[in-house]
């Protein structure tokens, strides 16, 4: 698959400006965003975010049930681990992410606000006569995120378990994401490492009716008070994709950087599985993820959904937008393939338009060598 013949298209609309803020049920600051931006970078912060769901997975056939349903590679995923997964359609778009936790023989999947209901249904719909028994555990079990490089010392000194780094290939990393770990609270719940957004991180999932408390508890422990801005300002600097506003209806795993981290290649048992390997082995993605560095000031940035434009023609949509601490405004952005790195591009429509140059750090390096299907299409024709 590439460009031309993708059946992906390299622009989407979802979001219109007047969409409602999908993190309006959790603050967004704790007074100076660019503070707690530069303690998530420098010290550590932890963040509310509360308003994820949270979808517990209990039973004996757990890992082999969520295995057939998942991209990622689960049936053996030993206790006390965490990693990342998808949900594909038949056509490998993706419909659902989750960060994943097994610990105290229990599969944990947190997702987007607003996500859980659909994606509850469909597992629901699934279980046949596994012995499994998925439920809605968001009125149990809240997030709340520490970030930054004094994480491990403040889970410490809150008497939290630490659980062990897992590695990371980076979010364009084509390999398995080698797990990392995910370990039980006393109370109940589980706290789980995590490669991004910043240098070191980890969300808590904490029992809901004690939240205020383990707020009090890291926050005490030197984790400075944060809200969803600065959190999703470094999340941007990491080029970590999120669904719904990185993502369109037709985004595909390969585009936003979720091979290897969210997907497993050698696996086969899922839904849209054929995508996922057509385009690893024959093709490239038709869009690319990219971080934007926009020339704009504080009051008109674009928004989610709106056009990149090359020449007065779209050959991308925006993503998630943001005000760094020292990188400026910088936004998230799908964008055609063909764009080259250079090129003079305006992002945004209207009073929101603003040139952008795409930060050439923030694609890979692709291989020259063509894909390994391709290259085996070759040789036989030879």
């Amino acid at each position: 698959m590439t460009t031309d013949d993708a059946t992906t298209d390299p622009t989407s609309d979802e979001l219109a400006p007047d969409a409602p803020d999908v993190d309006a049920g959790v603050a967004a600051h704790r007074g100076d965003p660019f503070v707690e931006q530069r303690a998530m970078a420098r010290s550590a912060a932890v963040v509310d975010r509360s308003h994820r769901g949270v979808i517990a997975v209990p039973g004996e056939d757990r890992l082999s049930w969520l295995h057939m349903l998942l991209t990622q590679h689960v049936s053996e995923l030993p206790s006390d681990t965490a990693t990342e997964a998808l949900i594909l359609d038949l056509q490998g778009r993706v419909l659902h992410h989750m960060a994943v936790a097994h610990t105290a023989e229990t599969v944990y999947l947190d997702t987007e606000p607003g996500r859980l209901p659909e994606l509850l249904d469909y597992l629901t719909k699934m279980v046949f006569w596994s012995k499994v028994e998925p439920r809605d555990a968001t009125a149990e079990l809240a997030v709340l995120s520490v970030v930054g490089p004094d994480t491990e010392a403040v889970l410490t000194a809150v008497g939290a378990p630490v659980p062990p780094h897992g590695g990371d290939q980076g979010p364009h990393g084509g390999a398995q994401l080698p797990h990392g770990g995910a370990l039980p609270l006393p109370d109940g719940g589980a706290v789980r490492r995590m490669p991004w957004p910043g240098v070191d991180a980890a969300d808590l999932l904490v029992p809901r009716a004690e939240q205020e408390t383990w707020w009090r508890r890291l926050t005490a422990a030197g984790a400075h008070p944060a809200g969803t801005m600065a959190f999703e300002a470094l999340r941007v600097e990491s080029g970590r994709p999120r669904l719904g506003v990185d993502t369109d209806d037709r985004t595909i795993p390969h585009e936003v950087g979720w091979i290897g981290s969210a997907v497993h290649l050698t696996k086969g048992c899922y839904r849209g599985q054929e995508t996922v390997a057509r385009v690893a082995n024959l093709g490239r993605p038709p869009r690319r993820l990219v971080l934007l560095h926009l020339d704009a000031g504080d009051e008109h940035l674009p928004v989610p959904g709106d056009p990149v434009l090359r020449e007065g023609r779209a050959v991308g949509r925006v993503g998630t937008v943001v005000q760094h601490h020292e990188l400026g405004p910088v936004a998230l952005a799908l964008v055609k393939r063909s764009v080259a790195l250079d090129a003079d591009l305006t992002a945004g429509r209207d009073e929101r338009a603003a040139p952008a140059r795409i930060d050439p750090d923030s694609v890979p390096a692709e291989d020259a060598a063509p894909p390994p299907g391709r290259a085996a299409q070759g040789g036989l024709r030879g």
